[in-house]
């Protein structure tokens, strides 16, 4: 599978095993959030993008930090500019403020309610631009993956929710309601946010619309009620030197536009098999195993800079790609 979910070219290419394909239309027919589980490097992040562009589905990301609640994945609010407005307001004896206008949509309210999230984001930004700008506010406001979700079907979406066990056991309980009903209310405001239907879809299943992705690096236990409510698949690095091939030829595809040359093809070979003596080396050192991402990452220094396995720069370049010197024990 791919392991690129920082690359340029993240969700355009992915090696799909037919155990996850099942696992997302289990997902998707249950009504649940897919966890997937899985060592750094090894692909979770970018298959979410790889399935919205395939269903041509719109998509949006969010990624965990320590500082993240779950009320970010819903909606944020701007009580610091609220408060300054207030101050001003009260200062040129101002009309009231409009608590909404400090309200910013989040993923989950995009991926739901595009309409509603659209409207209303529009209308904040126009508030905060003052009366003397809002005649142009409309049409300058764009919204969060506009580019990329140009085309894409209206009433469906898949949302990233990226290395959720960075965060407070908290923000996985506090998305148990949200993710399962998909809707939920503003707190400041009251706002009730809920799934947009789809006209042409069958009746009393809104929730076909919206595959939710989970990641983990599992550095921190997830809450057992959490578990509970989601789907959950484990992704494997690739361990044969075939298997490595076959994502550095989809790799070599996308980016140079034509079928990979035999030179390509023999680097991307002779790269595995010193990617299965690294990690070969690093269980029995009881050190991180170089993951794909990082096969990947030499095979495009290699090949850029015209370094081939066993020239004299090639021992600087496995360094620097694979074993790097904090998997290292001096």
């Amino acid at each position: 599978m791919d392991a690129r979910g920082d690359a340029p070219d993240a969700g355009m290419v992915y090696v799909m095993p037919d155990e996850l394909r099942l696992a997302i239309r289990v997902a998707l027919a249950a009504g649940r959030p897919l966890l997937l589980r899985g060592k750094p490097g090894s692909g979770k992040s970018s298959m979410a993008p790889f399935v919205a562009q395939e269903k041509s589905w719109r998509y949006y990301n969010y990624v965990v930090t320590s500082q993240t609640r779950a009320r970010d994945l819903q909606w944020t609010f701007d009580g610091v500019r609220r408060l300054a407005d207030a101050q001003n307001n009260r200062l040129f004896k101002s009309r009231e403020l409009d608590v909404d206008a400090y309200v910013e949509p989040g993923p989950l309210w995009w991926a739901f309610a595009p309409g509603s999230a659209a409207a209303h984001a529009r209308r904040g930004a126009q508030v905060r631009r003052g009366a003397a700008q809002r005649a142009h506010a409309q049409d300058e406001y764009r919204h969060p993956e506009q580019v990329r979700n140009e085309g894409r079907k209206a009433h469906h979406s898949v949302v990233l929710i990226d290395e959720i066990d960075k965060a407070d056991p908290d923000v996985p309980n506090g998305l148990l309601v949200p993710l399962a009903s998909q809707e939920f209310t503003v707190a400041e405001s009251g706002t009730r946010v809920m799934v947009e239907a789809d006209p042409e879809a069958l009746p009393g299943r809104p929730f076909h619309q919206h595959l939710v992705v989970i990641t983990t690096n599992e550095e921190r236990e997830l809450p057992q009620a959490f578990l509970r409510r989601c789907v959950i698949a484990e992704l494997a690095p690739p361990t044969t030197s075939e298997e490595l091939m076959k994502i550095a030829e989809k790799h070599l595809k996308l980016r140079l536009k034509t079928e990979p040359e035999r030179s390509d093809m023999q680097l991307a070979q002779a790269l595995a098999h010193e990617l299965e003596q690294v990690r070969e080396s690093a269980r029995r050192q009881g050190v991180r195993e170089p993951s794909t991402a990082e096969y990947l990452d030499a095979l495009w220094a290699c090949r850029e800079l015209g370094i081939k396995v066993g020239d004299d720069q090639w021992d600087a370049v496995r360094r620097l790609t694979l074993v790097k010197p904090q998997h290292l024990r001096k």
